[in-house]
């Protein structure tokens, strides 16, 4: 069996980084050790664009000159002295050096920089053949109609046919929306027999470079503006010469203005534009000839309210500013995670990957690594979508999160708040979210129902039908409500607010399941090659005996819904009989009470972190024992310690700690950390989108 694959494009504007980004993701999950190769390397030290993309996101640590076989220089000399045997023998002795040190290798054709596009394609063909990789060619779609498309793959499929080249599959790449459908539906009638094709749409965002691309190319500094605009897409470029009041009418939603530096007006004037609402947004500005603002006109435009548009400064004239602007190309980067995050949802929604696995037969590995298991998290999200309520839907982390999940097609999202202080956001942030909900909960028809609601399920504690109907002014009792009646199957809150007002709601609303008296948290450590399970890390200050037993139970069915087979190292610090006193005998008791609410549990306790975890000291410590040095759940005695043990392994182990994931409760809710990244938003709510499920189908 093939230990690689071989991606090309049959020529120009395929679009390959896209099919690349996507098949790394989806090798990844499996657990193997990836390979990056590329025949002939774009720049000098066999280091581009797109070797930085997947180097970076999937750690992938080879050395540079390892991934490629020549330079285009070398490659060049070579072919005009005749010698392509010998270029060939160099592509393959450093294609097999790669091959022995990983599990799989993702080949990458060259860029067609030749002349003849047809030789360039054909001699891909070649290299694939010769190191024994089956192909996965790219088939451009753009600017074709659907009768144009099924011909083009028609005679690929005749031509590698003819050359007794393996394919994988094809790929149509950039399609117009339109046509989508039409072309995927006739080349299912008339693909090669057992071969799949998969059709995937134009996507306006990837096809646009951003603020930071244009930076990066010019060699511009950065005068003003929030780093987080450098992101947004271009989509057009307007050269200011006239005066102010006509150019103003000129101005198009995510244009880049480029400008004299000491064109105050003009700046001025375009940045109080982006802050109205009678005007697009402005992607940013671009100042030239060496000129900055004069510090009165920087503390003018500081002033402004909303002022978070890339102010950018060169010292080429505009001409030549214009000239260089033009000609940036649209690309993946491994800062960019909104173009990230676009070209996977794109890869996902419309290739079938259950069909691509068999195809390319990847057996899963034992390892589980952190992209592996967020993958899962998204693409288990996505496999049974869920409607997810996120109250704090002013804040630019949420709102981010928002447009990833919305990009990877994970979730349906209600965002509550002002609409229009929301949609300000929104655009100030330079997002885009079409179709998320958004609730105001001081004007919503609803606040009087759930009012009542709440009214209902809380008079016995002395709650009047007024102080019900003001709580539902409150976004966290909205959401939580909206969550206990089915409008929404879930909710994430925390990025602003404190954890006890993000679970006071719940407990009150939705309570707890039947049988599970407390509710508990647990974090998903995601080490370097494995995901552990802490609990509670978050809730329970001080559990007692009962409680810390129910806290296992609950962090082991946890563990388990979510691939992770639990085996339970109930914690302490002694292990077995070694120690004495209070802190120990609770643990000794809440062991003994988990085996018998749940005699099949694996479960070991109390036992000391190193004999949980380490096995060459659970031989020692415990060695009958079928959990100690194999643990995958950890239950620590108390906050304080469980606290500061998932801090200390996140910081020093470089760990990924996604959570707390709150158990126990009728309905999923779930609190962030108030120091939460994007990555931990998108994480928590794809999680809490899988409990939604899983509630969905034990009713």
């Amino acid at each position: 069996m093939s230990k690689g694959i071989y991606i090309t494009g049959t020529g120009p504007g395929s679009g390959k980084s896209l099919i690349v980004l996507g098949m790394m993701e989806l090798l990844a999950q499996h657990g193997r050790k990836l390979g990056f190769f590329r025949p002939v390397a774009v720049e000098g030290g066999g280091v581009d664009r797109l070797a930085a993309l997947v180097t970076s996101r999937y750690a992938i640590t080879a050395p540079g000159e390892s991934m490629f076989g020549a330079s285009y220089a070398s490659a060049r000399d070579l072919i005009a002295g005749d010698k392509m045997d010998e270029l060939q023998s160099r592509i393959i002795e450093k294609y097999e050096a790669l091959e022995r040190q990983c599990d799989f290798v993702v080949c990458v054709g060259t860029d067609y920089r030749a002349v003849h596009t047809a030789l360039e394609f054909e001699y891909n063909v070649e290299v694939a053949r010769n190191l024994g990789t089956p192909l996965m060619p790219i088939v451009a779609g753009r600017g074709r109609t659907p009768g144009e498309i099924v011909d083009s793959v028609r005679i690929l499929a005749e031509f590698l046919e003819a050359r007794k080249c393996d394919l994988v599959s094809v790929f149509v790449n950039r399609v117009a929306p339109g046509h989508v459908k039409e072309a995927a539906t006739r080349l299912e009638e008339n693909a090669p027999a057992g071969i799949p094709v998969f059709v995937l749409p134009d996507h306006p965002m990837l096809d646009k470079p951003t603020v930071g691309e244009i930076m990066r190319a010019l060699g511009a500094g950065m005068v003003h503006g929030d780093a987080n605009r450098l992101d947004r897409e271009v989509t057009g470029y307007r050269v200011a010469a006239m005066e102010l009041p006509n150019f103003l009418d000129h101005l198009v939603e995510g244009c880049m203005v480029i400008t004299p530096g000491d064109r105050s007006d003009i700046l001025i004037g375009t940045l109080a534009a982006d802050a109205a609402t009678s005007y697009p947004g402005i992607a940013g500005v671009v100042l030239t000839g060496g000129f900055k603002p004069a510090p009165q006109v920087q503390r003018l435009f500081e002033g402004l309210r909303r002022s978070p548009v890339p102010i950018l400064h060169v010292d080429a004239d505009t001409f030549e500013t214009v000239t260089e602007v033009n000609a940036v190309p649209a690309g993946l980067s491994p800062e960019n995670q909104r173009k990230i995050a676009g070209a996977l949802g794109v890869f996902e929604s419309n290739v079938d990957v259950s069909r691509l696995e068999g195809r390319i037969a990847v057996m899963r590995s034992s390892r589980v690594t952190p992209l592996m298991f967020q993958h899962d998290l998204l693409s288990g999200a996505r496999a049974k979508r869920r409607h997810i309520v996120l109250p704090e839907g002013t804040e630019k982390r949420i709102l981010r999160a928002a447009e990833i999940l919305q990009l990877r097609d994970a979730v349906d999202i209600t965002l509550l708040g002002s609409p229009k202080e929301v949609g300000e956001k929104i655009t100030s942030l330079g997002l885009s979210l079409p179709g998320v909900k958004i609730i105001d909960p001081m004007t919503s028809e609803l606040r009087e129902d759930f009012g009542r609601t709440y009214f209902e399920l809380r008079q016995h504690k002395g709650i009047s039908l007024q102080m019900a109907l003001d709580a539902m002014s409150d976004v966290s009792y909205f959401g939580t409500m909206m969550v206990c009646r089915g409008i929404a199957d879930g909710m994430v809150s925390g990025a602003v607010h404190s954890t006890q007002h993000t679970i006071r709601p719940a407990l009150e609303i939705i309570r707890t399941r039947p049988g599970c008296p407390i509710v508990s948290s647990v974090f998903f450590m995601c080490l370097s090659d494995r995901v552990l399970v802490y609990g509670d890390c978050a809730v329970n200050p001080d559990p007692d005996a009962e409680q810390l037993a129910h806290i296992a139970i609950s962090s082991a069915s946890t563990a388990r819904n979510f691939g992770i087979e639990p085996r339970v190292a109930m914690l302490s610090y002694s292990t077995g009989e070694s120690g004495k006193g209070a802190d120990v005998e609770k643990v000794k008791e809440a062991t003994r009470l988990a085996r018998r609410l749940c005699p099949d549990l694996k479960l070991e306790g109390p036992v000391q972190y190193d004999a949980a975890v380490d096995p060459d000291v659970a031989r020692v410590k415990l060695p009958e024992s079928e959990v100690a040095g194999r643990a995958t759940v950890f239950i620590f005695p108390d906050l304080n310690a469980g606290n500061n043990a998932y801090k200390a392994v996140q910081r020093t182990a470089n760990a990924v700690a996604i959570g707390p994931v709150l158990q126990g409760l009728n309905k999923p809710v779930n609190d962030l950390s108030r120091g939460c990244t994007v990555t931990d938003i998108v994480n928590t709510v794809a999680i809490t989108a899988i409990q939604a499920q899983m509630e969905g189908d034990a009713t």
